[in-house]
């Protein structure tokens, strides 16, 4: 069987342009495409990061309901690696000043990380980490 390759991932968003803003002001990301309804970001990620209109996407699932159903939970979590765990305090506190929502400030974590968890406007929580020096 060919092996498929994960080329993007889409967060449905009901303020496109609010959520892009905070992925191009707060993380860095470069907008490669900006319409009222999608926007697609790029940079050294590797994986396309998208932005569309949760209401929009009814059209193109035939109505499914859960486009059009109040939103209720988390759906999805993006994880940004730094480098160092120095970078993850800095970077951590940096998005907090640009209008993330802090969950959980970085702590050591069982599992080798130091982690903090943060929200963007429309409150998907995310991961920052870094690797801890074994």
């Amino acid at each position: 069987m060919d092996a498929m390759v994960l080329e993007g991932v889409t967060l449905l968003a009901d303020d496109v342009a609010g959520m892009a803003h905070f992925y191009e002001h707060a993380l860095g990301f470069e907008v490669a495409v900006r319409e009222p309804d999608y926007v697609a970001l790029g940079g050294p990620v590797g994986v396309r990061l998208a932005i569309f209109r949760r209401a929009g996407m009814g059209a193109h699932t035939h109505g499914h309901p859960s486009f059009t159903a109040p939103r209720s939970g988390q759906a999805v979590e993006l994880n940004f690696q730094c480098g160092t765990p120095e970078q993850v305090h800095t970077r951590f506190a940096e998005l907090i000043e640009r209008g993330a929502i802090e969950i959980a400030a970085p702590v050591e974590r069982d599992w080798g990380h130091l982690t903090g968890f943060f929200a963007d406007p429309e409150g998907n929580i995310h991961s920052l980490f870094a690797v801890l020096p074994a």
